[in-house]
């Protein structure tokens, strides 16, 4: 269902991070209207923040991608078991950023105010 109180009925073809869906073979109706007029489309794009609520089927209810959410919900985020670090794009740059770092968390160079960077305590031109 969408804000306007459209109702959109199709084919999950692709979900993005902010919601936003791509449906094929749609079929959109507006209950709005007298008789609940309807129209069929071959494809939709439908942007997230449009978006009051999307029903799935019951039988993805088990599905192996919900069953991650749940456990990243239970555990705060921490990674699945069998997983010895957080895994994805945003923890390879946090584990790049300490890699940086070294182990202790001190920054010792780069533009920052240590050794060989340029910062305004590590010498000057």
């Amino acid at each position: 269902e969408l804000k306007s109180g459209e109702h959109v009925r199709g084919l999950l073809f692709e979900a993005e991070d902010q919601m936003n869906i791509y449906l094929k073979h749609a079929v959109i109706s507006n209950p709005n209207f007298p008789g609940g007029k309807r129209r069929k489309v071959d494809q939709v794009y439908i942007r997230g923040s449009q978006i009051v609520f999307i029903t799935i089927p019951d039988m993805l209810r088990h599905a192996p991608m919900f069953q991650r959410i749940k456990h990243w919900r239970k555990y705060g985020g921490a990674p699945p078991e069998g997983v010895q670090s957080a895994v994805g794009q945003a923890a390879a740059i946090l584990r790049k950023a300490q890699e940086r770092r070294g182990t202790g968390g001190n920054f010792a160079g780069g533009r920052g105010g240590g050794p060989g960077g340029r910062g305004f305590g590590g010498g000057g031109r």
